[in-house]
């Protein structure tokens, strides 16, 4: 039996568009205490020392980063002054083990973090979909050569 998709029905990848912010207020867009507070929340959560975490951080950048710049980075009272470089977020995740402050900047712009598992299922399901797809097109294709034959 084909089971064809209800076309008033939004697949996963429309729904998720749908949940995008239509209209972006440039004043929300001043990410730097919300960031403070998940950068820290991330550190509190970590079995690791800021110490350590400046450390791992400054081995995988090949740059010094100090338990100070770390601690500038995380103080409301420096809001404006010193905030955390976007560039050395990658590698801040990956140490402390928290997608979390990536999912701050990408909510903003109305987008999705995604990690591993998740994303694997989302690409399978993709995929299935361009299947059903093509064979619906198949039979169109069959069912018109089966006119033109006749």
């Amino acid at each position: 039996m084909i089971k064809f998709a209800n076309p008033n029905q939004l697949s996963f990848m429309d729904f998720l568009k749908e949940l995008r912010p239509k209209n972006i207020e440039f004043s929300s867009l001043n990410v730097d205490l919300r960031l403070r507070e998940t950068v820290g929340q991330a550190i509190k959560e970590s079995p690791l020392s800021r110490y350590q975490i400046a450390a791992h951080m400054s081995e995988l950048l090949g740059t010094e980063i100090s338990k100070t710049m770390i601690d500038s980075w995380t103080a409301e009272s420096r809001e404006g002054v010193n905030r955390f470089p976007a560039c050395y977020l990658p590698a801040f995740c990956h140490v402390v083990g928290s997608i979390e402050p990536m999912k701050i900047l990408a909510d903003l712009i109305g987008c999705f973090v995604i990690q591993g598992q998740e994303a694997l299922l989302i690409e399978l399901s993709k995929v299935k979909s361009q299947k059903i797809k093509l064979n619906e097109r198949e039979k169109a294709i069959e069912a018109i050569l089966k006119g033109v034959l006749k």
